[in-house]
């Protein structure tokens, strides 16, 4: 019996009987199949532009209904919405639903699923709400979402919920923000890709390399390697805290926002990742997190230390803090360079000690798609590095839409040679810390997929990019040279992605669900809206298109789609 099978078998067993348990998972259809009978849920948002002064700086934020970040929103599943979203600015704006099934002219996404709402307008949008879980809201439109226009979206299930019990509810909203504008920051990438890496490689750092590469020799091969291709390993966020301020939900961290507990109380935190370029490692130094549930869909609870979100990501932890003291949510960006702090707390006022942040990652062979040399891997094998996912076992597709490794262009840096399945490590940096921290492979799915068919079909898709001239694209294309990826109505595919840059790229795909190949069987694979390709790997989800219409695929880190890695998926 494989470990998805026991876990799922064995958290089921608590919950009760089979048979009640997929009499719940009846419920969101049924929900759907009532939808109207009761009146819509209707709300208005007011969207407006202001002076935000946020860590001493000062800049310009989006609020809605005068927050930045924006209020939480909060639906029921089966019932229609109703929402009127108010522009009073002088720009069009839009608002997408990140994660949520709706038909494609709801979506929120100006250009292809609507026109926008232009300056002094107004746009009502109207949709049932087909499931439950924890989501957020953005502006699709320019830079707007960088600057603060988003909002946690929270919808309460139609009958008994599958997460467990909780005490108390909090919402953790990530994000980063700073009073440079996005485009200045975009043409300082374009002028020089490493602008905002103050931490490169120095003489001082070479002796640890040598003990983590092996040796010397083994240590200088790869300084070269990355010499010849004009990469920096130590590139690992395009921004850095240089000039991002990392918040957490909307509060810096010198003071941070604080939520509020009794001792022995099971607290729920909804996390999201907003940032607009920042992935986030987050732990509660002292409390043991139990992940229940991922991108809006409940999993087999995972026991944690730590975790890795990236932009457009969702998880649900549960905590029990015993002791009546305060605890630190840290959240330390990927590249060390900065923090966004919280507390829970039994008390207002009391604030935890904020840990030090980890070394910075430094990037290696299985990065850039190489074969590791020997020494290498067994350096890592004897520190408890990173950890290698076998294979995923694929059914053979009818068909195979493969393009082939993209040329080595300007618009390509780049190409892996050896990727990897990497669906087993938690991402670099995260290796060998003494901490347990999520990986993929953890996540089990608490029901199982609604199509369980094999593929018919399998599209490869290849990441590139050139640091240097910050492009990116897929397949060696950006957006502007790309045409719409084709799916007919109903069918089963697989998307493979190959990852030839080397970075971390989450992978949105408006409108559908992306169920992960993570190792589990077909009854347990977890469904997801946003994945992390990690930097040389290949990681494949199959896709059901059974909405019809023109849906966004893009990376969301916001710099890389609004320079080239977005795509238009067409269903009919």
């Amino acid at each position: 019996m494989s470990r998805h099978v026991l876990l799922r078998r064995q958290f089921l067993g608590g919950l009760g009987a089979a048979g009640p348990l997929m009499a719940l998972l009846g419920l969101g259809r049924a929900a759907a199949a009532t939808a109207g009978a009761v009146p819509p849920l209707e709300m208005d948002l007011h969207i407006t532009r202001r002076n935000v002064r946020i860590a001493g700086r000062t800049g310009v934020g989006y609020c809605v209904n005068g927050q930045m970040p924006g209020p939480v929103l909060r639906w029921q599943e089966g019932r229609d919405v109703r929402i009127h979203v108010h522009n009073h600015m002088d720009e069009p704006t839009s608002l997408h639903w990140h994660g949520v099934r709706l038909p494609s002219d709801q979506d929120g996404v100006p250009g292809l699923s609507f026109a926008g709402i232009p300056a002094g307008g107004r746009f009502t949008y109207s949709f049932p709400v087909l499931q439950s879980g924890t989501y957020w809201y953005h502006s699709h439109m320019g830079h707007q979402e960088s600057s603060g226009l988003y909002g946690a979206l929270i919808i309460e299930p139609a009958g008994a919920s599958l997460l467990p019990r909780a005490d108390r509810d909090h919402t953790v909203l990530l994000s980063d923000w700073s009073d440079v504008s996005a485009s200045q920051i975009i043409n300082n990438l374009k002028m020089q890709d490493d602008y905002y890496n103050f931490r490169q490689r120095s003489l001082a750092s070479l002796p640890e390399e040598s003990r983590r590469a092996g040796g010397l020799i083994p240590a200088l091969k790869s300084r070269l390697q990355w010499s010849r291709m004009r990469m920096s390993a130590t590139d690992i966020s395009d921004v850095s805290g240089a000039i991002y301020t990392y918040l957490m939900n909307g509060e810096a961290p010198a003071q941070g926002w604080s939520g509020l507990f009794r001792p022995g109380e099971r607290v729920c935190l909804r996390v999201i990742n907003a940032a607009a370029m920042t992935l986030f490692d987050v732990r509660i130094p002292g409390l043991e997190m139990q992940v229940v549930e991922a991108d809006g869909n409940p999993v087999v609870p995972v026991p944690v230390d730590e975790f890795r979100i990236a932009p457009g990501e969702t998880y649900v932890v549960m905590v029990t803090p015993l002791q009546a003291q305060p605890y630190t949510i840290f959240a330390q960006s990927e590249d060390r360079t900065g923090h966004a702090r919280g507390t829970l707390t039994p008390r207002p006022g009391l604030l935890g000690p904020v840990p030090p942040m980890d070394p910075r990652p430094v990037r290696g062979m299985v990065d850039m798609g190489m074969p590791m040399p020997m020494p290498m891997m067994k350096g890592m094998k004897a520190m408890g590095g990173m950890p290698m996912s076998p294979p995923v076992e694929r059914t053979p597709a009818d068909e195979i839409d493969d393009p082939g490794p993209p040329p080595l262009n300007v618009e390509n840096q780049n190409i892996a040679t050896h990727p990897v399945e990497r669906v087993g490590s938690p991402g670099d940096g995260l290796e060998g810390t003494g901490r347990r921290v999520l990986a993929y492979s953890d996540l089990v799915a608490l029901r199982p997929p609604p199509d369980q068919r094999p593929p018919s079909r399998e599209i490869i898709l290849h990441l590139t990019g050139n640091m240097e001239r910050y492009i990116w694209g897929f397949n060696g294309r950006k957006y502007s040279e790309s045409g719409p990826i084709h799916l007919a109505r109903g069918e089963r595919v697989r998307f493979t992605v190959i990852n030839d840059t080397m970075m971390e790229h989450p992978l949105h795909l408006h409108g559908l669900w992306s169920e992960l190949e993570n190792g589990a069987d077909d009854q347990h694979r977890p469904l997801k809206h946003t994945v992390i390709s990690q930097p040389g790997s290949r990681m494949s989800v199959l896709v059901t298109a059974d909405a019809p219409g023109v849906w966004a695929y893009h990376c969301h880190l916001m710099y890389h789609m609004q320079t080239g890695m977005f795509r238009e998926v067409v269903i009919s």
